[in-house]
């Protein structure tokens, strides 16, 4: 007799489970809400894909502040090394960048998507797409536990030896991660802790971010404050959009500020963080030197995008239209102050949909590290953001997504086999 796994969620991790749990012998079954399997894979890294970060399992558990050590056992069954081999034997060329980087040589994360495909069909997986499970199916084990027996859609349903939980947690909406996986689970008996945005743009208090717009920074630091203490640094690009800030460094410092509503929270914004003070001031001199009968509003063209200067010369003080040459000392002194330390004060984040992750999900103290599967439900199985795990920006929540999908679907795979 056939033994059925069926996973619930063509994302990272449910790809990659029902791709392990076919490779155990079971028949595999994997449901997709979309009309397409990997809606969210295909927007990751602004279309390019961050498959992994080519770093070590220690350095990936430390990537992932939300429950990283939980990850220990599915990175070290399945890291970042094993993901870049798992991609490469598939066909799918790859390249590492700054900061240990991965991405498809190509650029595109239409090809992950397409090497999913392909191997999936290899693999004769069943793809049912534009379903959405309404509820899971219970039977009593010989444990008094309940153990999953199948699903049910809106019409119809499927029957199921083990079922693969990979739904994703609530961020971006639109892509099909709504939070069903949260009431499949609570159904099972599960804890939820309760979701929120962990990598997510941010509001500021400041007016003047929002006349920037559509602005992007390169090469800056951005550091964090609380109150007088600093509590995190980034350097990087980030973004000026119409609520505030956003960008590579915004979102991995929002990771410290899952607590923001009770606390003062700033952001320094540094320019220039390659020149010291001396350096910046120098550069200004002979700037003012080269452009001496401009006015001020037409000096800053070699230091300053132009977006940036007009709002640069309101936050100074300094009138826009007086003449270069009768800048003060003093005014030059806080000229170079101010390109490395622009201060925005953090109003809130903005909403969980927004969110390029999110934190809290299915409680891991509830699920066995070691195979993903539940401790509570025999034959339901875990995997990827639908957990309360989180990490930076980086290729590190995909590398998680991938390793605890890894686990999930050879688990599920395995314990079908054995089911009577």
């Amino acid at each position: 007799m056939t033994k059925k796994v069926a996973v619930i969620g063509a994302g990272p991790a449910g790809l990659m489970a029902a791709l392990q749990a076919a490779e155990q012998g079971a028949q595999v079954t994997l449901i997709e809400r979309n009309d397409r399997i990997g809606k969210k894979l295909r927007i990751t890294g602004k279309g390019r894909c961050n498959i992994t970060n080519d770093c070590n399992v220690h350095e990936l558990v430390a990537h992932i502040p939300g429950n990283g050590r939980f990850l220990y056992s599915a990175f070290s069954a399945f890291n970042a090394q094993d993901c870049q081999r798992f991609f490469e034997e598939a066909g799918l060329a790859l390249k590492v960048e700054r900061g240990a980087r991965v991405f498809p040589a190509s650029d595109r994360a239409d090809d992950v998507v397409a090497t999913f495909l392909k191997l999936l069909k290899q693999a004769e997986v069943d793809i049912q797409y534009s379903k959405r499970v309404r509820s899971l199916l219970f039977s009593e084990s010989s444990e008094n536990q309940p153990s999953v027996c199948g699903l049910r859609f809106d019409q119809g349903g499927l029957e199921a030896d083990a079922v693969i939980l990979a739904t994703g947690g609530a961020s971006y909406p639109l892509t099909g991660s709504t939070g069903d996986g949260y009431a499949l689970a609570t159904s099972a008996g599960h804890t939820i802790v309760s979701p929120r945005g962990a990598l997510v743009p941010q509001e500021t208090t400041e007016q003047w971010p929002l006349h920037l717009q559509g602005l992007s920074l390169r090469n800056v630091r951005l550091t964090l404050y609380r109150g007088d203490k600093q509590i995190g640094e980034e350097f990087g690009e980030m973004l000026f959009t119409h609520f505030g800030i956003s960008g590579p460094i915004v979102l991995s410092l929002s990771r410290l500020l899952l607590d923001a509503s009770d606390k003062e929270y700033r952001f320094v914004l540094n320019l220039k963080p390659a020149l010291s003070p001396e350096q910046i001031d120098a550069r200004l001199q002979r700037d003012f030197q080269k452009f001496s009968r401009r006015q001020l509003s037409n000096g800053l063209d070699d230091l300053l995008p132009q977006k940036l200067i007009p709002v640069f010369i309101e936050l100074s003080g300094i009138p826009a239209d007086k003449p270069v040459n009768s800048i003060t000392r003093a005014e030059r002194l806080h000229l170079a102050e101010m390109f490395r330390s622009l201060m925005m004060h953090v109003s809130k984040p903005r909403p969980l949909g927004e969110a390029i992750v999110t934190a809290g999900g299915v409680t891991i103290r509830e699920v066995d590290s070691k195979t993903m599967a539940s401790k509570i439900c025999q034959g339901l199985y875990l995997a990827g953001e639908v957990l309360d795990v989180d990490g930076y920006t980086g290729g590190f929540n995909l590398q998680a997504a991938f390793s605890s999908g890894y686990v999930a679907g050879k688990s599920a795979g395995q314990y079908a086999m054995t089911v009577q």
